[in-house]
């Protein structure tokens, strides 16, 4: 009877757990695909009628949503390949014994921690058309470099890409860190008395041992830059036009629009993807992981 007791213990330790997550999360996402079923808006709030995939059909039928997919994979693509060999650069270069070491990963992970409406408003600030940098390329004589950074499609979504690199590349160089120490160094003496250079002792211990990093840090910046909302929303509001719009933002003014049901069809639209697509990814990175 004893044993049968502490057999149960765990599952039922994770009640409380199961409950709350089925309640914050599980639940509205069953009811957000049922509502994106039916012609859900603000004339129809509790009458609303089931249309099939309608809303599916014009989603995938509208150009501009059609352009925030778009927008949303160029997005993910560039700041996920950016801030993973930009932080893994850091952490190659901070894992050695450098003059103020701490504090240069310090100055490197401070921007992840600051709030991203404060980034948004200073970024959008320096890139304004009479903004900081274009100030400062007056005064160095380059003026005719300068222009409006958030005007223009390639400039606009470019700058939110830098950005977001900006403030996350801290925060992976730090998870490439912890790989990188948790690497033994009888591995790199026993290469070096073999006689290996350092680019085979890089490409032979370093790279197959970091992969689990890797994982973890393509992952999350795959998702992130997928599920990405606040960034874009701050600094450009999905303009100039619809040149930096993306699924979060799109979604989001369809909702405030009234659309509720077209709104959350794009919600699930885009909860597919980066599920789908995260899954992928992850799967890939863990059958290429090394046992250390």
């Amino acid at each position: 009877m004893k044993t049968s007791k502490k057999s149960l213990y765990p599952l039922w330790a994770l009640i409380p757990a199961l409950l709350i997550y089925t309640v914050f999360s599980v639940a509205p996402i069953a009811i957000s695909f049922f509502y994106s079923f039916t012609d859900w808006n603000m004339s129809r709030m509790f009458e609303p009628r089931f249309t099939g995939l309608k809303n599916y059909m014009e989603l995938l039928q509208n150009p501009v949503f059609l352009r925030s997919i778009a927008n949303t994979f160029i997005f993910a693509l560039a700041t996920t390949v950016l801030k993973t060999w930009l932080g893994f650069i850091l952490a190659l270069a901070l894992t050695k014994k450098v003059a103020a070491r701490g504090v240069l990963r310090t100055i490197y992970y401070a921007p992840c921690v600051i709030s991203i409406t404060v980034v948004g408003v200073l970024f959008k600030a320096i890139l304004a058309n009479r903004g900081l940098l274009n100030n400062v390329l007056g005064i160095l004589g380059l003026g005719a470099l300068a222009r409006d950074w958030l005007g223009s499609y390639a400039t606009a979504l470019g700058s939110v890409i830098f950005v977001e690199t900006w403030m996350w590349a801290g925060f992976n160089m730090f998870i490439f860190i912890s790989g990188l120490q948790a690497i033994s160094p009888e591995y790199y003496e026993s290469a070096t008395l073999d006689g290996a250079s350092s680019f085979e002792k890089f490409r032979n211990i370093t790279l197959p041992l970091i992969v689990p990093s890797m994982t973890v840090v393509v992952t999350l910046s795959v998702a992130g830059g997928l599920k990405v909302f606040d960034i874009i929303y701050v600094i450009t509001n999905g303009g100039p036009g619809f040149d930096t719009q993306v699924l979060a933002t799109y979604t989001y003014q369809s909702f405030s629009l009234g659309f509720l049901g077209e709104s959350t069809a794009g919600s699930i639209i885009l909860a597919v993807i980066v599920a789908l697509i995260s899954f992928t990814m992850n799967r890939y990175f863990t059958r290429r992981e090394v046992e250390m």
